[in-house]
């Protein structure tokens, strides 16, 4: 189908070296520019980010400082992606969480203006999530083709659960499964060792403050200290502990993070 326009519709979609739309920046740009008579325009743009691509995110998007070592920077290429996008309404997957302020922190720190206030956003993810709902009566119907009488009562729910993991180990178990990274695994067994780590993966506290990372260190996954081993900053900043105790902390995040500064006790006495 054709669908309704008065103006151009930009879709687009960015790869950039991280997402923090203050920190991190744009390595490529694609927009498929759709014109109200059907027309399509496609542009494509790698970036030269000015700052170094984590490898952790070249193994993502497969785009590397060595790629974007001779392309434009942005605030260089900022006045032709503005002309390319004048008079155009937004559209893409997930581009309000990420893409939208992504682009427009660019275009900011460029000095080019961008003005999004007269434009129609529309993400994908949003109608995909509003018409395709992850409810527990959604789960029912698609794993066990049947309709879910009494959801929300806790029996109902809990019963139509003990149906949903059996159908799902019984689709799921021994499938090979490739992740952003290209790591192929077989994340569902039945087993329940293997779906604990599956369902909560490396958190160390409920919150997910605190996790382990990819060399399986504990370390913090928020403020000022996030990704930082959380031994070296309770060793060299102690009053840090105190703060999460004092503050509007969860008490399991408390108490983990005082399991691990006991545990650091034990092993320096």
């Amino acid at each position: 189908m054709n669908l309704n326009l008065k103006n151009p519709l930009a879709f687009f979609d960015l790869e950039a070296t991280g997402i923090d739309t203050i920190k991190d920046r744009i390595v490529e740009i694609s927009i498929v520019k759709l014109m109200p008579n059907g027309e399509k325009q496609v542009h494509t743009h790698k970036i030269n980010p000015t700052i170094p691509i984590p490898d952790i995110t070249t193994k993502i998007h497969g785009i590397s400082d060595e790629d974007i070592k001779d392309a434009p920077t942005f605030k260089q290429m900022a006045k032709t992606f503005a002309g390319i996008l004048k008079g155009c309404d937004l559209a893409g997957f997930n581009i309000m969480r990420f893409d939208v302020p992504m682009l427009v922190e660019e275009f900011l720190r460029a000095g080019v203006d961008f003005d999004i206030s007269n434009r129609k956003l529309v993400d994908l993810q949003r109608i995909y999530h509003l018409m395709e709902p992850r409810t527990l009566s959604a789960a029912y119907k698609f794993y066990c083709n049947l309709e879910l009488e009494g959801a929300h009562s806790a029996e109902v729910d809990t019963l139509a659960c003990v149906g949903i993991l059996e159908e799902q180990v019984k689709r799921y178990e021994n499938m090979e499964h490739k992740d952003t990274f290209g790591n192929v695994t077989i994340p569902v067994k039945n087993d329940m060792e293997t779906l604990h780590q599956l369902s909560f993966s490396n958190r160390i506290d409920l919150a997910g403050r605190m996790v382990y990372n990819d060399k399986n260190e504990a370390v913090f996954a928020f403020g000022k200290h996030k990704d930082k081993k959380i031994e070296d900053v309770l060793t060299k900043e102690s009053s840090y502990y105190d703060w999460i105790m004092k503050n509007d902390f969860p008490l399991n995040t408390k108490q983990e993070l005082t399991r691990i500064k006991l545990k650091m006790s034990m092993l320096n006495k």
